[in-house]
Formats: structure tokens, sequence, C-alpha cells
């Protein structure tokens, strides 16, 4: 999963992290900002260098910059170390919390490794954590369907010439406004929302149209043997107008609409089901 950009927390403490070339790379400033409480870890960065000459000499081998979303919601280019090179680092940081973060970072890399070699093993934690979150069993089960649909159909694009991030942008794009009349970023706006996933905001039919037009998708790849992004965006439109057709036909006869602005900033999905059912 290249580009599997996240935040995880170690003391109630947001340190970015993101899965790149087969390891975990984890944000040196970040670390350095929870390890040592400073409220200039650049600052402290910079004269921790300084005074660890044996470390700045590495400093170039164990930290390299990594695309990674900045505090400005803007990818940038970070300074990043495994987890060995945090170990290195760490070394040079008279923390007390360096022993309990050593232990924790060696959990967040195994729980990697087993994920990779067992997928049930990421499912089954990542439904604990949308469970965490306060969204309902059956919300769960669709978010998570949905993903695995997600995945299948970028790894089709991949083997069928897509190359960069933007390309798989403007194909998502193509699927999402063919099957709901928006483009992913026009749906966030509808919402509300900013920063926060768009299906992680979305309720039991918008997950299912969603599946519908990137499973759609797949399904006219890998029948007409799309090959280059000429032809797969040509597929995404056609996927996702199956699930667009769809959408209006069951608005038709239901007299409702299927897209809604409602989102869970306010009030968490299982509360909100309970309420309108």
């Amino acid at each position: 999963m290249e580009g599997d950009n996240k935040l995880i927390v170690f003391e109630n403490k947001e340190i970015r992290h993101i899965w790149h070339k087969g390891d975990w790379w984890f944000s040196v400033v970040d670390v350095v900002g929870v390890l040592t409480d400073s409220t200039d870890a650049k600052q402290y960065l910079k004269k921790m260098r300084q005074r660890d000459l044996e470390l700045n000499s590495q400093w170039g081998t164990i930290c390299t910059p990594v695309e990674i979303i900045a505090k400005d919601d803007k990818k940038r280019l970070i300074n990043c170390a495994t987890k060995e090179g945090l170990f290195r680092i760490i070394q040079s940081i008279p923390s007390k919390k360096a022993e309990p973060f050593k232990l924790w970072l060696a959990k967040v890399g195994s729980e990697r490794i087993d994920e990779i070699e067992n997928p049930e093993l990421a499912q089954r934690r990542m439904k604990e954590i949308y469970k965490q979150k306060g969204y309902s069993d059956d919300w769960i089960e669709k978010r998570v369907r949905g993903i695995v649909i997600r995945d299948e159909l970028t790894d089709e694009w991949g083997r069928r010439g897509v190359k960069t991030k933007k390309e798989y942008s403007i194909l998502t794009a193509e699927i999402s406004k063919a099957t709901f009349d928006l483009t992913p970023s026009e749906y966030k706006n509808f919402k509300g929302l900013k920063r926060e996933n768009l299906r992680d905001h979305m309720d039991d039919l918008e997950l299912i149209f969603s599946m519908l037009g990137e499973a759609s998708t797949t399904k006219i790849a890998r029948g007409k043997n799309t090959l280059g992004f000429d032809e797969n965006k040509n597929a995404a439109k056609e996927g996702g107008t199956v699930a667009g057709v769809a959408r209006k036909e069951l608005e038709k006869r239901s007299g409702e609409k299927v897209i809604t602005s409602e989102n869970y900033l306010k009030e968490i999905e299982s509360v909100k089901r309970k309420r309108i059912s």
C-alpha cells in the first residue's frame, strides 16, 4: 500500500507516518516533538545534530525526504525515518518517554507486517477502529467491503498502465461524477467536510452506490481489456454511469434523494441511525 498516509497517536500526540518502499516511515520532527515536548521541534533537532556529530554525519542515511501530509493539509517532502533510524535518533534525546516509545514503535511495525501476511487482521483492526468511533456493525461491514472493492480497482488500474496519483484522482472523479453528479471535492463541500474522509461520512446507500460504480468500472476494464489512462478514463465513466442510472431509478421510485448533505461530524453514525430509523 504505497502512499498509505496516516496519523497515529502516542500519548495523545499525533505522529505522521507513511507506508513507503515496504516499510513504515515516521516524521522525524513529530517524533522529536513527542519525546521532548519542545515548542520548536525543528530547532531542537538542529541543536541535537550540532551536539551529536556522529548522528549528524549519518543523517543522510538515516533520514529520507518523503512526500507526506504537512500541517497545512498539503503534501510536502518531510524528513522521515524508519523504525531503525528512529532508534538511533532517540539515543540523542534524554527523555523518560524513550523506552515506552521504543516499545510502542516496535508494536506499530509488527502489526503492519502481520497484516501484510494475513489481510484478515487488517480488516479486523479496521472494524475495531470504526466501532470505537461509534459506527454501527451494518455500516462497518459496508465500509470495509467498499475498501476491498476500491483496492481491487486501484490494483487493476495499476496493471493497466495508470501510473500517477493525479491520474488515479481523475479516474476516481470520473466515477463519482457519473454516479452522483458530483466530484469527490464537490461532494465533500456539499457535506460540509474539509480534511475528513468523504466515505466515512456517507450513509448506507451512498456507500452502496460508490461500491457499484467502482465494481462496475473494474468489470468493464477487464471486459474491454483497457490499457493506459485514456481507455481507463472511458471505462470509469461507463462504470460510474451504471451506478448513476441505478441511483436515479431508485430516487424516481422512492421519491427520495440518495445523496445527502448529512455527515457524522456532530452526531455519530450509530446514534443518528437509531434516531432516524
